[in-house]
């Protein structure tokens, strides 16, 4: 989430004439009902995007923030590797978000059927994640950082950072309805260039982003804010133009029958990066001529 913090943070939202008020909505589904009715008109949403558009909704991706799954799975000590979890119950943070879509293509990746070789409990946040982890509720399950730093203070170990994957992936991306893009285009466009040039300050400037992380996060501890910048810093693509490919991932994963026979180009709309990328604005963002 930081580039979204940084556009207010960093005053960018400012800087490109865009006011931008930051809610937080915990759980895609939640999320997502928000933009349907219209309540909010830009979100960051992962791969739960296409199941929305799949069962009628009018939203459409816009960018992409991180790329691939941005997690870590996280076990107990006595789990040796992904093909103990056979039999055993793991811990996600809500059904249909990036988290469970992480698990579910981990699981595959290792022959492992989810419902059937491995349980899955809902528990509606990384902090429930890991208090399940570590109170034995749960073999494991995924983590996000900082979170992740939290698990191996408390003595749990990481088994798969699933981000080293490189699975092409929506982990959370810009969001916003049809409609919104048809009626009022120059304020995507201007939230864009603000949301673009806070994936650079993301990728660049530490100190501003760790204050921006400070601040969310609710902690002053170097070492989470470290954890959590580190993880992400470099992954945030200078163009974050949506592909096929990511949504490919997320219509692999949708339990909805019309997943098979979807066109991914239906879910995403690059129009508004690619004039961006055309008329110069991030090469002049990053001193390139």
């Amino acid at each position: 989430m930081l580039p979204l913090w940084l556009v207010s943070d960093a005053k960018l939202d400012q800087k490109y004439g865009v006011a931008v008020q930051n809610i937080f909505i915990s759980g895609a589904a939640r999320m997502n009902q928000a933009m349907v009715a219209g309540d909010i008109d830009l979100a960051s949403i992962g791969g739960a995007v296409v199941n929305t558009v799949l069962a009628g909704g009018d939203l459409v991706a816009i960018a992409v923030g991180v790329p691939t799954y941005g997690f870590s799975f996280y076990a107990r000590p006595e789990i040796k590797d992904i093909a103990s979890l056979q039999g055993k119950v793991v811990g996600i943070m809500s059904k249909g978000a990036s988290s469970e879509h992480a698990v579910i293509s981990l699981l595959q990746r290792h022959n492992l059927q989810p419902g059937k070789d491995v349980k899955f409990i809902y528990l509606g946040g990384v902090r429930e994640v890991l208090a399940a982890i570590e109170r034995g509720i749960v073999a494991g399950g995924v983590l996000s950082s900082p979170t992740t730093l939290a698990a191996r203070r408390l003595g749990q170990k990481e088994l798969v950072n699933i981000a080293t994957l490189g699975v092409p992936y929506i982990h959370s991306g810009v969001v916003t309805r049809r409609s919104f893009a048809r009626q009022q285009p120059d304020r995507v466009k201007a939230y864009l260039r603000a949301y673009i040039a806070a994936i650079k300050v993301a990728n660049e400037d530490a100190e501003t982003s760790k204050k921006a992380l400070s601040r969310y996060l609710v902690t002053h501890d170097d070492a989470i804010l470290d954890e959590a910048y580190q993880t992400f810093r470099g992954i945030f693509p200078r163009i974050p133009y949506v592909t096929e490919e990511q949504i490919k991932s997320s219509l692999a994963l949708s339990e909805n029958p019309k997943a098979a026979g979807a066109n991914p180009k239906d879910f995403f709309d690059n129009r508004f990066i690619k004039e961006l990328e055309d008329t110069g604005f991030i090469k002049e963002l990053y001193g390139q001529r």
